[in-house]
């Protein structure tokens, strides 16, 4: 049997789990929330629980907190954001649209660990000083974005990137039929390939700094509706400077809180560069499942590692399980987008109210982009291997070849060209010396596809 004791708020007495560290407020959205059961992740929680710490620090400087208190405060968020109280933070994300909740849950927790500690510290009065949830919530999105971009992110796609980019200088002589409308078009190189996708990524890369730096700038003193009331005149200065010392990131106080409290344009802006990775991923996760389709019947440009059993029924039959992987996540990361886009506009007049909900979809979004890369990298781009005979013999047959004799013999006489070799599953080049007047070497140096590859090379 569950023990319990009795805590009091402003509405009454609540029975809270006896060995639970939150208080009523927290209990009382414990009950009145069993939606998900999904509470928000511990990085949004963290980024609370450092918040509070560098408020702690702030007002004791400013000497409206005791030194005792200080130091406990700042004791019992360093035990949060050391992880080591994860379970004690259960309310769930479809809450108050403020989330107040899950403040007060921090709150309440900082405020537990400090009387465990020998210190008298009141949640509202001593660990919520100068702040609101109408400004901790917002601060707290903008810090655990920064922190799981700068951390988890970006590294994730650093090290796709470099694996691409490893197995694209190995293939600069590797030729094969490029595709247009999934049709055959001219020759390109696995190497020009893989280079697009590095380039993407690299474009989308620098579009997550644009967004993690627009994060630098938070709400944070705003407190209620924006104006500051109940924070000293200094807070916000010198809660960004803290921050930005507590975290090693330049963050720094909103010209206007209103902007961060009421509207949620910089989240959304990560939310965009967030979906513009997905869109990449999920390009380069069907490039990948095509050019692996066979092995018989399909393109069989290349052989994606065996990673399991690919049939309950089919013996023998592997699939391309990493980029249907990632081609999932993708979707998921654009569906949170738009979630997220619909959450942008419930900025009602001082506060948005679908704060967590952002919350939630951002740091999910996040961790899914960044172990769907690393996956992918580890167990797709490092070890597939390149059927070369296979592109070779494709490439040697494609009759769009015939596009480099367009200077010389005319766009008809080559379309006709292009059209008997079609119908008799011949080379072009062996049609091309029976139908018109090139000489055979001629024709070799005019089709060769590594030059048709990089048409331009020789005059660079």
């Amino acid at each position: 049997m569950t023990k319990y004791r009795t805590e009091k708020d402003s509405l009454g007495d609540v029975q809270v789990p006896a060995n639970a560290y939150w208080g009523a407020q927290t209990q009382r959205a414990v009950n009145n929330f069993p939606i998900s059961g999904q509470p928000l992740p511990p990085a949004f929680i963290h980024a609370v629980a450092r918040i509070k710490r560098c408020a702690a620090r702030v007002n004791a400087d400013l000497g409206d907190l005791s030194e005792d208190k200080r130091a406990a405060i700042v004791g019992a968020c360093n035990a949060i954001t050391d992880g080591e109280q994860d379970e004690q933070f259960p309310v769930d994300v479809f809450q108050t649209g403020s989330g107040t909740s899950t403040n007060m849950n921090v709150n309440e927790v900082v405020a537990h660990l400090c009387v465990e500690a020998g210190v008298e510290v009141h949640a509202n009065d001593d660990v919520n000083m100068g702040q609101s949830s109408n400004d901790v919530i917002p601060t707290a999105i903008h810090v655990s974005g920064v922190q799981q971009v700068s951390h988890q992110l970006m590294p994730a796609v650093e090290k796709l990137i470099h694996a691409l980019g490893r197995r694209a200088r190995a293939l600069d002589d590797t030729v094969k039929t490029g595709r247009t409308h999934l049709m055959d078009a001219m020759p390109i190189t696995l190497e020009q390939e893989l280079q697009t996708w590095v380039l993407q990524l690299q474009h989308a890369l620098e579009q997550l700094e644009q967004a993690r730096m627009g994060l630098l700038s938070i709400p944070q003193g705003g407190t209620a509706v924006g104006t500051g009331i109940n924070a000293h005149p200094e807070f916000a200065r010198r809660f960004a400077e803290t921050l930005a010392e507590d975290t090693d990131q330049p963050f720094r106080p909103l010209e206007l809180p209103f902007a961060g409290q009421s509207g949620v344009d910089r989240p959304l802006g990560l939310s965009a560069a967030l979906r513009g990775l997905a869109t990449v991923l999920m390009k380069i996760a069907n490039d990948l499942r095509w050019m692996n389709s066979g092995p018989i019947h399909g393109l069989a440009e290349i052989t994606l590692p065996a990673l399991q059993p690919g049939s309950s029924i089919m013996p023998g039959k592997v699939n391309p399980v990493i980029p249907e992987s990632s081609a999932m996540v993708a979707a998921q990361v654009m569906g949170l987008d738009q979630s997220n886009t619909v959450a942008a506009q419930s900025g009602n007049f001082q506060l948005n109210v679908m704060l967590p909900l952002l919350a939630n979809n951002l740091l999910t979004m996040i961790d899914l982009l960044a172990n769907s890369c690393a996956v992918m990298a580890d167990k797709a781009i490092d070890d597939f291997t390149v059927n070369t005979d296979h592109l070779a013999d494709g490439v040697g047959r494609n009759p769009v070849l015939v596009t480099a004799l367009n200077p010389v013999i005319g766009y008809e006489k080559a379309a006709a060209v292009a059209k008997k070799a079609y119908a008799q599953g011949r080379a072009i080049i062996d049609v091309a010396e029976e139908d018109t007047e090139l000489a055979r070497d001629e024709l070799e140096r005019i089709l060769d596809p590594s030059k048709l590859a990089h048409p331009h090379r020789d005059n660079d």
